[in-house]
């Protein structure tokens, strides 16, 4: 089969669903056939039946009109997700270096204890572009590379078994976070009213994610992939999606059993160690992040 990547990218007619051929990108409606593929989540909304039309349109695609890669806008792959769900604490190596810093101990792992995986919600409008400007608004704006699961079939109680076969695509995500508003100021520390997800965690710019969707097909093992940070060209986070917690298999089966996913909800799954709060640095105006995930590609950002 012909290797492909989906994208969102800025047209004349504005947001459309684009396929991409090695340097070339293809409008995703007219090399199908299907004016339903014109946006991404078109696309994804019947992904059983686009799948194999598009596999075969694919195939077929040399000599057809197209655009080169570096000639157009690239837009945030999913125009936009119903939902994001993000994973917390959820890489082996974060949780132990975070223990550290804060001098408590090392919890034992979480399947032990009849844990389940946990995660917090960004609002989809928070997410931007690969090569987009996220203005900082904060003091402690921290990085987290992130493998992201676009769902492709709508979930409901999924089987561990079987939860990656709800998975259309992969990509990239960067779990912005400001450190700074964390904490809501004059509130106890044990009162569980003291932490604001919303400050940390939603704002403009808060969730760069592309810089397009990888088909979950080309990745054999969403376990086994590297993942890489590096601000200003220094590298900050160098991990494995081994070291997570709780497999993405487990995430979406235990999100599937709280709520049904939709076609083109992500799941964000978690970060490795290396970000900036485990050593005390946060980005500046001017920084330049790139992340690498081992058969995706590269997503980068300015902070402005």
């Amino acid at each position: 089969m012909t290797s492909y990547r989906v994208l969102s990218h800025q047209s004349s007619d504005g947001p459309r669903a684009g396929i991409v051929v090695g340097d070339t990108v293809y409008d995703a409606a007219l090399l199908t056939a299907r004016p339903s593929c014109a946006t991404v989540l078109g696309l994804l909304n019947d992904w059983a039946g686009t799948k194999p039309v598009l596999e075969d349109a694919v195939s077929s695609a040399e000599g057809k009109f197209g655009k080169r890669l570096r000639d157009v806008k690239i837009l945030p792959p999913i125009l936009y997700p119903s939902a994001i769900y993000c994973a917390g604490a959820n890489y082996s190596d974060h949780v132990a270096n975070m223990a550290r810093i804060q001098n408590i101990p090392n919890e034992p792992d979480p399947h032990e204890l009849g844990l389940k995986p946990w995660h917090f919600l960004k609002a989809p409008r928070c997410v931007v572009a690969t090569g987009d400007e996220v203005e900082l608004t904060c003091e402690k704006l921290d990085w987290e590379a992130e493998l992201g699961c676009v769902i492709g079939t709508q979930a409901r109680n999924v089987p561990l078994e079987k939860a990656l076969d709800y998975v259309a695509f992969y990509t990239i995500g960067n779990d912005l976070s400001a450190r700074d508003l964390t904490a809501r100021p004059h509130i106890a520390f044990q009162s569980p009213f003291k932490y604001d997800w919303i400050g940390q965690k939603v704002f403009d710019g808060a969730c760069p994610m592309g810089p397009w969707l990888v088909p979950a097909g080309e990745i054999a093992d969403p376990q086994l992939l590297a993942i890489k940070l590096w601000v200003n060209g220094v590298l900050k986070q160098d991990s494995n999606t081994s070291k997570m917690i709780f497999t993405a298999a487990e995430q979406i089966a235990h999100l599937s059993s709280r709520i049904t996913l939709y076609p083109g909800d992500v799941v964000l799954t978690g970060t490795p160690s290396g970000v900036g709060a485990e050593r005390g640095e946060f980005l500046k105006r001017g920084d330049q992040v790139k992340i690498t995930i081992e058969k995706i590609g590269d997503l980068e950002t300015k902070i402005v």
